[in-house]
């Protein structure tokens, strides 16, 4: 069955991509989508340890990806994508934490 339009989705083949402006916006890591491609552009965003400034950036599921956020920095694995940005329920789900927990 084909998921809902606001629910998440994992994929074993690696046959799903979404850009990392988009992404990062639909898995409410920053407040806006042009948020997340000022942060890009501004090469505060590292894919699998290269950095990446292209908002267009293709991320896939596994891709590892470090984001500088203020004083912070986060490092989080694709898990899945979102259709749309839903609520922070359907958002938890597409990535893993893989910094210590905050």
């Amino acid at each position: 069955m084909a998921p809902s339009s606001g629910t998440a989705r994992e994929t074993g083949g690696g046959g799903e991509k979404q850009r990392i402006d988009k992404w990062l916006w639909h898995a409410r890591i920053v407040r806006t989508r042009s948020d997340a491609a000022r942060l890009v552009e501004a090469g505060h965003t590292r894919v699998n340890g290269q950095r990446v400034t292209a908002p267009a950036h293709t991320l896939r599921v596994g891709d590892v990806v470090t984001v500088a956020l203020d004083r912070s920095v986060r490092v989080i694995e694709v898990a899945g994508f979102c259709d749309k940005r839903g609520s922070s329920r359907d958002a938890v789900v597409t990535y893993r934490s893989l910094g210590p927990a905050a």
